[in-house]
């Protein structure tokens, strides 16, 4: 909450900042900050942190990566879309790191708040199959494996969703 109030007090004395170098007649500086006031704006709707967590399991490493998403204290202040991501990425890093319980719960936390993109829902119910898989859990596996393979239209996570499939037939 500090952070977006800083954030919006910023903005606005930037864009006074502007104005005023615009009004001077100083052009090229008023140009040169209203690309850092959209900076700042895009910082709104996108929190840095999680675009370095989503860096950092892209390096795999996913240490780093959720010690990133725990900076995080109010989750719930986030935009909507953001909040998902969150809690995708922090299922993510649970499953690399520690129980798959929490991986699950956050997982479908993800998937209730609604993850913008169909390959990151297919990616987090393939996921999720997967621990329904280690649970000895196969009709739910089953479900999330055809919702899964629905979702991936490009064909993206083909391979992954057949070694699957193959697994739980050995069930």
């Amino acid at each position: 909450m500090v952070n977006r109030v800083v954030k919006f007090t910023l903005i606005a004395a930037l864009l006074g900042l502007i104005i005023w170098q615009f009004s001077s007649g100083h052009i090229g500086n008023g140009i040169s900050l209203i690309f850092v006031l959209a900076l700042i704006v895009l910082s709104i709707f996108k929190d840095e942190r999680i675009l370095w967590a989503f860096f950092q399991l892209r390096r795999q490493k996913p240490d780093k990566a959720h010690a990133a998403l725990l900076r995080i204290k109010r989750p719930d202040l986030l935009v909507r879309s953001q909040e998902a991501y969150y809690y995708y990425l922090l299922g993510m890093v649970e499953s690399q790191l520690k129980s798959l319980t929490q991986a699950e719960k956050y997982f479908r936390k993800a998937l209730n708040l609604g993850l913008r993109m169909k390959h990151d829902q297919a990616m987090a119910k393939l996921n999720l199959a997967g621990i329904c898989m280690a649970k000895r859990k196969k009709r739910e596996a089953t479900t999330l494996l055809a919702e899964a393979k629905k979702l991936d239209k490009h064909k993206i996570l083909a391979d992954q969703i057949k070694m699957l499939q193959q697994q739980l037939k050995r069930i």
